[in-house]
């Protein structure tokens, strides 16, 4: 087990080219997983879809962390701790999600929604082209591997109530009251 630059994270690998670190965060620990490729997933400590972090790190304890891996956790978890901290409101990581055509389509339309706003998911169906997509815009949504960096969060119903999201409710109101309370910064532009 090795420990993540940005604040101490175990980290353990998964495949060969793969690596899992796990760092602290307000909301509870995050799973980071990454390659050389990028950043592939991002794990609550409980979560709707896929296992729990508790879970993924104990299939994956044994076997030692990919280096080039350990670069873009390093990278991840130092900015997390930043966006955290209320000094950084963008990410600029190199992005891995793995998806259909369809989810990767959506997810990076997330990216372009500013830091402290919300959009409905009506809206995010707009932005790419099709109003009647909404349900398959937030099944999408709903399956972003990589929340809070890919900005899952900030897709609330058409009457502003906080719907469904990963981590759980009371997560995505943190995400939002914290973003709510630092000033809003330009564009988000994700390399997916």
């Amino acid at each position: 087990m090795e420990r993540c630059a940005g604040g101490g994270a175990e980290r353990f690998a998964l495949m060969p080219d793969e690596a899992l670190a796990i760092v602290g965060s307000p909301i509870g620990d995050l799973g980071l997983l990454a390659s050389a490729e990028g950043l592939h997933a991002i794990h609550f400590e409980s979560a709707r879809h896929g296992a729990p972090l508790a879970e993924v790190a104990r299939r994956y304890a044994a076997v030692a962390p990919d280096a080039a891996a350990g670069v873009v956790l390093d990278l991840a978890a130092t900015q997390l701790a930043e966006y955290f901290a209320g000094t950084r409101t963008t990410f600029d990581l190199p992005l891995a999600p793995r998806g259909t055509d369809f989810q990767r389509r959506v997810w990076r339309a997330l990216g372009e929604i500013r830091f402290g706003t919300t959009i409905s998911y009506g809206d995010l169906a707009l932005r790419l082209g099709d109003v009647r997509a909404t349900r398959a815009v937030g099944a999408a949504n709903g399956r972003n591997p990589i929340p809070i960096v890919v900005p899952c969060h900030r897709v609330i119903g058409a009457d502003g109530s906080l719907t469904g999201f990963g981590g759980g409710i009371d997560r995505k109101r943190w995400l939002l009251d914290h973003e709510r309370s630092r000033p809003p910064a330009m564009q988000m532009s994700l390399g997916m």
